[in-house]
């Protein structure tokens, strides 16, 4: 007999995110901890997100951590400036390689553009891109896993080539695949592929390569799919939630499309606000649920409540803004409350 589909709850489904995006207590510090926060990647759209959003989950980071030998800055999924655990380049690279001729040669022949253009030395991308007389086309190259970059958001992003990851984009594909399943689950074979920038077919494709190790879930949303080495860790019982947590514009926790921006936040108004059609604002985290939205000026932080916060959770939105670990401001940030 066909196993039921698993029915999971609200509450289960932003626990387990929670848990597996450490967001409810932060890990220690360490190269360890560093990847596990990346596991899915950290959007760097925005500069200095990524170290926003490590800052989040890992104790002790501090306005260089994003620079720590463990890690990377690449052109990742959508074509989005990411940092991604440096072992892992070849997940985030190659897993979104294209599956048609056309696409491969235009990533391949890119890359070779650049190689030749490099030489071996850094330079900023428009400099690079000027002497191809291709623009933002030099993206197409990140998937072959050849291409590096350095972005700090003052300037032009720096990049370099490096040698090619040596693992077969299919495989990439897939632990591309159960990395969000892990992280952004229980999910569907459309949204990986929206948030990886693949084609559809080739989503479902890798859902379908996935069937065995994957559970039929039903959520509040729709029927989705889990890996099914997640099931216990979704069933468990529920575990104190952080006090507070401001999470950057793009943060993983946050990254959704569509239908699945409703299970996080249920009110349209709200959502309109958290997701807009520019800049996102970030994400003020608070006792587990999305609570408001941010944005930083230098040393002040506007913090908009859709609620009303109690006295000790003020304080812990206030502590998180004081340790904020950026590089630009050298003194406490503090908090504008806009009610």
């Amino acid at each position: 007999m066909t196993r039921p589909r698993l029915e999971l709850t609200r509450a289960q489904i932003l626990a387990f995110r929670r848990t597996v995006g450490a967001l409810d207590e932060r890990l220690p510090p360490g190269p360890d901890s560093l990847r596990r926060a990346a596991w899915a990647g950290l959007q760097d759209s925005m500069p200095r997100a990524a170290l926003l959003s490590i800052h989040a989950r890992v104790q002790g980071a501090h306005w260089s951590s994003w620079e720590d030998p463990s890690l990377v800055q690449l052109w990742g999924p959508r074509f989005s400036a990411y940092v991604v655990p440096a072992e892992d380049l070849a997940i985030f690279s190659l897993g979104r390689y294209p599956d048609d001729a056309r696409g491969r040669r235009v990533a391949e022949e890119m890359a070779e553009g650049l190689r030749r253009v490099l030489e071996g030395r850094r330079l900023p991308d428009r400099e690079a891109a000027g002497a191809l007389g291709v623009g933002n086309g030099i993206r197409y190259a990140a998937p072959t896993g050849t291409v590096l970059i350095r972005w700090e958001g003052a300037r032009a992003p720096t990049i370099w080539t490096v040698p090619r990851p040596d693992l077969d984009p299919h495989v990439a594909r897939l632990e591309l695949a159960r990395r969000y399943l892990h992280v952004f689950g229980p999910t569907t074979a459309a949204s990986f592929a929206g948030w990886a920038g693949i084609g559809s077919a080739a989503g479902a494709a890798a859902f379908e390569a996935l069937s065995s190790e994957l559970t039929a879930v039903r959520t509040p949303i729709g029927d989705a799919s889990m890996l099914a080495a997640d099931e216990q860790t979704f069933l468990a019982s529920a575990r104190p939630t952080a006090p507070a947590r401001l999470l950057p514009s793009g943060d993983t926790y946050f990254l959704l499309q569509g239908a699945d921006r409703e299970l996080l936040v249920p009110d349209a108004d709200r959502r309109a606000a958290l997701w807009t059609s520019r800049v996102w604002p970030g994400a003020l985290l608070v006792g587990g649920e999305v609570a408001g939205i941010w944005r930083r000026a230098g040393t002040e932080v506007n913090a908009e409540t859709w609620r009303r916060l109690s006295r000790a959770e003020r304080a812990a939105v206030e502590a998180e803004a004081a340790a904020l670990p950026l590089p630009d401001v050298r003194s406490s940030v503090r908090i504008r409350w806009v009610d």
